[in-house]
């Protein structure tokens, strides 16, 4: 070997061994300011919750205050993109699902990324669905729903569904049971879970399909909301009387869950992600937030490895991929 060569690879040696030091410099000084937790809905919904819920114990592992940020719009788009802008630090971190990073950049063209701009770093809730109603939509299961959808839809007055906005988790699964039985349905896009439920109060709107907490089971109770079916593959202790929505023959094996989990940046330092994976991680394990979101009738999984919550987003990207291609989903 000769020397210029020696001297070269040297060199190389020394940039890669300095680029370590500074990135293991960079995580030891993490975080170096506030850390902002980025909601993609307003505030009063079900992320919003879990956000509160675990801000300041996740604030005491990183030693660090943490903010919560409520940015709805364009099904979580706007919130996802803001992140993507900031610099990949980790002190931005996303609070989404599924909806937001999956499938609003399929139907919506004006967003820009895919899934694979952000990384999983742990997920924090796993959160069964119920299809809720104007309280007077006088169904108790899908069958009878559905017979009253196809009635309305003959007279030209399509069931409404509603959604947290146009190619979100819920506008999907209203498009998919409308393509499965036939059925012509309406869809009614909202900012955010909020102001649906609000609207399907109000009797402006039939269903929606959605996660829920301890708020909904209240409004059931008082009757200002119904349950028409779970889209569990069981009933769901909160709502004992309603069965699944695949309890249909037109539905069979319509059987879907969401989570939420914190997500960063694919371009953030490692040493970053695993600070960030520790920390949540330890919060995810915490009995007082345990205790709390399950209080909300979530269910809490216990924290998995990096490799295990890469492969659930890998799997959740190419399954809800699938069923966009079946509806034939289009960005507008």
């Amino acid at each position: 070997m000769t020397a210029s060569k020696r001297f070269f690879l040297r060199r190389v040696a020394a940039t890669l061994a300095g680029l370590g030091l500074a990135s293991a410099a960079f995580a030891q000084s993490f975080p170096s300011k506030p850390v902002t937790l980025m909601v993609p809905y307003p505030a009063g919904g079900l992320s919003d919750v879990i956000a509160r819920t675990l801000s300041n114990t996740l604030s005491k592992h990183l030693g660090q205050p943490v903010l919560v940020e409520n940015l709805g719009g364009a099904s979580g788009g706007i919130a996802a993109q803001k992140v993507l802008a900031s610099p990949a630090d980790g002190h931005i971190i996303f609070q989404g699902s599924p909806n937001e990073l999956i499938l609003a950049p399929m139907s919506n063209a004006a967003l820009k990324y895919k899934p694979e701009d952000f990384r999983l770093v742990q997920m924090i809730t796993l959160n069964p669905m119920m299809m809720f109603a104007r309280k007077d939509l006088a169904v108790n299961n899908a069958d009878e729903l559905l017979t009253h959808a196809r009635k309305t839809a003959a007279e030209g007055k399509p069931l409404t569904y509603a959604s947290v906005g146009p190619g979100s988790m819920y506008h999907l699964l209203g498009e998919h049971m409308s393509k499965l039985s036939g059925i012509a349905m309406t869809h009614v896009p909202y900012k955010g879970a909020a102001p649906a439920f609000q609207d399907i109060m109000a009797g402006l709107v039939d269903v929606f399909i959605t996660p829920y907490g301890k708020g909904q089971i209240a409004l059931v109770d008082d009757g200002k909301l119904r349950t028409v079916a779970a889209l569990s593959a069981e009933r769901q202790d909160a709502f004992k009387k309603s069965p699944p929505l695949q309890e249909a023959a037109a539905l069979k094996g319509f059987v879907f869950d969401t989570w939420a989990g914190y997500f960063v940046r694919k371009d953030t330092p490692e040493p970053i992600v695993q600070a960030l994976h520790k920390a949540l991680s330890e919060v995810a394990n915490d009995p007082a937030i345990r205790a709390s979101l399950e209080a909300q009738a979530m269910v809490v999984p216990r924290p998995q490895p990096l490799a295990s919550v890469a492969k659930v987003y890998a799997d959740n990207t190419d399954k809800y991929r699938a069923i966009a291609r079946a509806i034939n989903l289009q960005p507008q």
